[in-house]
């Protein structure tokens, strides 16, 4: 590590390391995205950003074609516990073919079991071992029989009309005893015109054998496609048992819907280690086209977050209260949300998701046309365009400030974003992008990780020659930033800060000298912390008083805001200095501070002596009047209108119209109160009736002004300023200032 260190001393050595750490990491992001090697991190980071374009782009518009009928907890409380009788469920299919004149039902729910709740099975054991000679009982039981087989009632409602049952499969799992009948299969193995990698099952739990017959067709519900998120993004719509392929029911439903006995696939070439092969890339039905990779895979193309489909209750579809325009012609799933039944998936737009939903998704999908798709070309282009985004940074980055470099990440970064979104949209096609974003980010890590070697040698540098003249704070800032510092002086808008001790003087005269320097340090020490805090940079100190300035060298387009939240601070600390030193038997002490904005000259001024960085100019001194105006009015704070102006995101009391002395123009000196979004009724209420009594005494009208103005020292008898104004009224009433007056005041003083 330390001949490493000796190495990148020199600025060749750290430009040839720079090139050599990036080339390595394009190199492996390179290998990522071709299959060569896997970074699981990448994996998580592509499925967030999969997730995050899947969530901004979903039209979350309601589909009118496809309806849920819902075994929810108003069905469960009308018509009974599930499950439901069979002959229940044979009048709810009637009612939905016969009476509402539905298009197609599909079940999310699997029937695997016979339905014994008639008690047809006990009255048949009675026969046999009780009552076989009693010809009545046998009679009627014959009668009976055919309304007491809920099973094949079912069957019967199913059969000849567009059914399709729903089925579970296992694909990790291998049971011996298999339960229920499976569908019919699309075809054998053999018959696929494409490279077999379709997900194989290995158990499974189906509908009864009368149902799955009486039925037009089933699906699968199952995914074993679940990422190790446990987020549904892809489902497989295709899937082999036993030689045999099998689909899902969403594919079923549509292949129905459709009128047509099979699918057709569409297959690319391509090569492996033994030549060319078929790979299946989508699923053709008739006029539809659907996307699937090589193992017949598709992304489930989410409408939006739960309720664009109409849910229905199976008990208001039983009993008629749902319109005929509710159903009619229409898709129906039944699904269960009933507490206890409720089959919730989470998903990249919800997480708790109805799994009957993402059916629904699928079949809107289909025949929408909109499922999106990673064609193959995408493999080829992923790569492309990692390469070519790591030769713009890798090269680009060298040549280029920290400034620009971090414009030039944020621009490829968002062109990248954009490339995606708009093949999403427009192609609807999948882009990764996260080996891209995270070799841009890393490149641009190592960037910054070497040109910080380049600028600690850089702030030696400056130290060394500035460093006797320049405060220590400000080569630091200068050695951290690109942009070029006149040091030899300019014209620049500014806020400058003036603070002074109350009474340090009778203060300095009690205190023995070690006393008084320890006591000067714990309170210049925190206060000069809240100016840096505040991205303020120390001018001077003059005993007890500091003078600061906001806006260089470093340009500071909120250097007015800085400037006022970083007095208010400084006021907050002193109080809880003062709260110490009173514990300590000191003096108390406050503090006066004066704030103005406007233009004045920075840079570096002195002889050929010694050297300051320093800020000289009227506005400078108007800056330090204002802090010698704090007593007069018994506040900590005056600022000027400047500063009001070019910070207004604080509360301010007006406190006066003053001339200072050496200046002939007045200005409006205000208070500042503290934050906008901290206003109270109270400080409300009181700034109004200080407006209006303010505007009574500048008209001269002294009898209303005193009035208010009494009724603001009433309300707080402590304010110096009521007490001020109140006996200028009074000089006033006696010896008035005349009509060309013009409510300023002005003081002889500094």
């Amino acid at each position: 590590m330390t001949k490493l260190i000796n190495k990148l001393r020199s600025i060749q050595a750290i430009k040839f390391y720079r090139m050599f750490f990036s080339v390595v990491l394009v190199a492996v992001l390179l290998l990522h995205t071709g299959g060569g090697v896997t970074v699981p991190i990448l994996d998580r980071f592509e499925l967030i950003l999969y997730d995050l374009r899947l969530s901004n782009t979903v039209p979350n518009k309601p589909d009118t074609r496809v309806v849920i009928v819902d075994i929810d907890e108003k069905s469960l409380l009308t018509e009974g516990r599930w499950p439901w009788p069979r002959n229940k469920m044979s009048f709810l299919v009637d009612m939905l073919f016969d009476y509402y004149g539905v298009q197609m039902l599909a079940f999310d729910i699997v029937f695997a079991e016979k339905d014994n709740s008639s008690g047809l099975y006990l009255l048949q054991q009675l026969k046999k071992e009780s009552l076989t000679g009693v010809p009545e009982f046998n009679d009627i039981l014959d009668k009976i029989t055919a309304q007491l087989e809920f099973d094949r009632l079912f069957a019967e409602s199913l059969s000849g009309r567009a059914t399709v049952m729903g089925y579970f499969t296992n694909h990790l799992d291998q049971e011996i005893n298999q339960e229920g009948q499976l569908p019919s299969a699309l075809m054998n193995t053999e018959e696929m015109p494409f490279e077999n990698n379709l997900i194989e099952v290995r158990s499974y739990s189906a509908n009864l054998k009368m149902l799955q017959h009486a039925a037009l067709g089933g699906g699968f519900l199952s995914n074993p496609l679940i990422d190790e998120d446990g987020i549904y993004r892809r489902i497989p719509l295709l899937t082999q048992y036993q030689g045999k392929v099998y689909e899902t029911l969403s594919l079923t439903m549509v292949r129905h819907l459709m009128g047509v006995d099979s699918i057709q696939f569409e297959t690319g070439k391509y090569q492996n280690g033994s030549g060319s092969v078929e790979r299946l890339e989508a699923i053709i039905i008739d006029t539809l086209r659907v996307p699937v990779d090589e193992r017949g895979v598709a992304l489930i193309p989410y409408l939006g977050r739960k309720g664009n489909f109409q849910y229905l209750s199976a008990s208001d579809v039983l009993n008629a209260e749902v319109t005929l325009e509710d159903l009619d012609k229409k898709i129906v799933i039944m699904g269960t949300s009933a507490t206890g039944l409720l089959d919730l998936v989470t998903t990249p737009v919800q997480n708790a998701f109805p799994g009957v939903e993402v059916q629904a998704n699928l079949v809107r999908g289909i025949l929408g046309q909109d499922i999106k798709s990673r064609p193959t070309y995408m493999f080829g282009a992923e790569i492309v365009l990692v390469l070519v985004s790591g030769l713009i940074v890798a090269f680009g980055f060298q040549y280029l400030s920290a400034l620009r470099a971090t414009s030039l990440m944020l621009l490829v970064i968002g062109l990248v974003i954009a490339l995606s979104f708009y093949l999403w949209v427009e192609e609807a096609v999948s882009l990764r992008i996260a080996p891209t974003i995270t070799m841009i980010s890393l490149l641009y890590a190592i960037q910054m990780g070497f040109s910080y070697l380049y600028k600690t040698k850089r702030e030696a540098q400056l130290s060394s020659v500035f460093g006797q003249y320049i405060p220590p704070e400000l080569v630091g800032r200068m050695s951290r930033s690109d942009e070029e510092f006149i040091l030899s002086g300019e014209s620049r808008e500014l806020t400058v800060l003036f603070s002074d001790v109350r009474g340090f003087t009778s203060i300095s005269e009690s205190l023995p000298p070690a006393e008084l320097s320890k006591l000067i340090n714990e309170i210049l020490t925190p206060v000069t912390k809240d100016i840096h805090e505040a991205q303020g940079t120390i001018d001077k100190y003059i005993g007890d008083a500091i003078m600061a300035f906001w806006g260089a060298p470093v340009e500071d387009e909120q250097h007015a805001t800085h400037a006022v939240g970083a007095a208010l601070t400084m006021i907050k600390t002193i109080s809880h200095i003062d709260e110490v030193f009173q514990a300590k038997g000191w003096p108390r002490i406050k503090m006066g501070i004066g704030l103005n904005t406007g233009t004045m000259s920075v840079g570096n001024m002195g002889s050929e002596f010694r050297l300051a960085y320093t800020i000289m100019g009227d506005a400078v001194n108007l800056g330090s009047r204002l802090e010698g105006l704090t007593k007069e009015y018994g506040v900590d704070i005056i600022v000027s209108g400047s500063t009001k102006k070019s910070a207004p995101e604080y509360i301010y009391k007006e406190l006066d119209r003053v001339r200072v002395k050496g200046k002939i123009e007045p200005i409006t000196i205000y208070e500042p109160i503290g934050l906008k979004k901290d206003f109270d009724i109270e400080l409300m209420d009181e700034l109004i009736e200080l407006d209006f009594a303010l505007t009574e005494f500048r008209k001269q009208k002294w009898p209303d002004a005193q009035k208010r103005f009494s009724k603001l020292h009433n309300l707080k008898p402590d304010c110096l300023l009521y007490s001020v104004y109140l006996e200028r009224i009074d000089i006033y009433q006696t010896a008035p200032p005349g009509e060309d007056w013009d409510g300023v005041f002005t003081f002889k003083t500094k």
